[in-house]
């Protein structure tokens, strides 16, 4: 039996659909390593690889002074919004599904409002009506503005996305609890919020990356964020360059492993493994017969190398 993998998107390429592939994706790299090349080589002609420019990451007061103070904000604003944006999307998400006509109503306004406003605007915003009606003090002016407007459009796209997840559940489960005798406010509590919540796990996760990534857009209002601390890093010992490539490379790394959390948690709940440890291994078949599953692999019990599934797990 053949060991190509099947898929109902397209067909799997012949011999001669591999060799054009093949030789895209040799032709694109060389492409690719040549304009690196030449951006290495303008950098290195500009001094920019000089090694005293890179020196500076040797200094303890460029980690306590610019990189880690920036950091830490950064971290904390995407914290506190993204806990304020999880309430705010589960008051919004429940109520645009209420019974009440006007709460929908209310709810659906706040949430449709603050998605189709840019985070920029909202920061923007806020910024200047705290300062102008003193809400918060001026030094944590640039924080609770950046909180504000990640907490509001967050928030409304994780209210959607909650709305959509208990819409997705079959509509036999809220029929069959109303048969019981179950109010809307305990089915929606006992039923159907704990399953949406559970699916939209992967997608709260990316969330939080992106809020993490928007707390930059703070740099606008003066909030001193991880962005803004490597800018002035570059400025005060010009190296710009070096002080930039740093702060993304720790961004990368950052939002890498909230990516990771985020794929691990949903195949977690499409391996149907227990969501309270999502560390646990999840045992896999080899694949057999070209069919992948949840867990790996579907066994072809026509296949000369057929074994069978129980206890035969990596």
């Amino acid at each position: 039996m053949s060991d190509t993998r099947a898929t109902v998107l397209y067909d799997a390429p012949g011999p001669r659909a591999r060799k054009v592939n093949l030789s895209l994706a040799v032709i694109t790299v060389i492409v690719l390593l040549l304009i690196l090349a030449g951006v290495l080589w303008k950098l290195g002609d500009g001094g920019q690889l000089d090694g005293d420019k890179w020196e500076i990451f040797f200094y303890g007061t460029t980690w306590t002074t610019y990189i880690l103070p920036g950091l830490l904000n950064t971290v904390v604003a995407a914290i506190f919004s993204i806990i304020l944006a999880l309430i705010m999307g589960a008051l919004l998400g429940i109520g645009r599904l209420s019974t009440h006509r006007s709460i929908r109503w209310i709810c659906t306004v706040i949430v449709e409002f603050f998605r189709s406003i840019p985070v920029l605007v909202l920061m923007l915003f806020a910024y200047v009506v705290f300062a102008e009606y003193a809400v918060f003090p001026s030094t944590m002016l640039g924080f609770a503005a950046v909180v504000f407007g990640l907490t509001m459009y967050n928030g409304s796209v994780i209210a959607e996305t909650l709305r959509s997840g208990i819409e997705s559940l079959p509509k036999g489960q809220s029929e069959a609890a109303a048969a019981l005798g179950m109010s809307w406010g305990l089915t929606m509590r006992k039923i159907l919020l704990p399953q949406a919540f559970a699916a939209m796990l992967p997608a709260i996760i990316s969330q939080m990356v992106i809020a993490l990534k928007d707390s930059a857009l703070g740099y606008a209002i003066g909030f001193v964020e991880v962005v803004r601390g490597g800018r002035q890093l570059g400025e005060y010992y010009s190296s710009m360059l070096p002080s930039l490539l740093v702060v993304a490379a720790i961004m990368i790394i950052i939002n890498y492993a909230l990516t990771k959390l985020a794929e691990r948690i949903e195949y977690q709940l499409r391996a149907g493994r227990s969501r309270r440890n999502i560390v646990a291994k999840v045992p896999h078949q080899k694949t057999q017969g070209g069919l992948e599953t949840k867990d790996g692999a579907v066994v072809d019990q026509h296949d000369e190398g057929y074994k069978p599934i129980q206890g035969d797990f990596e």
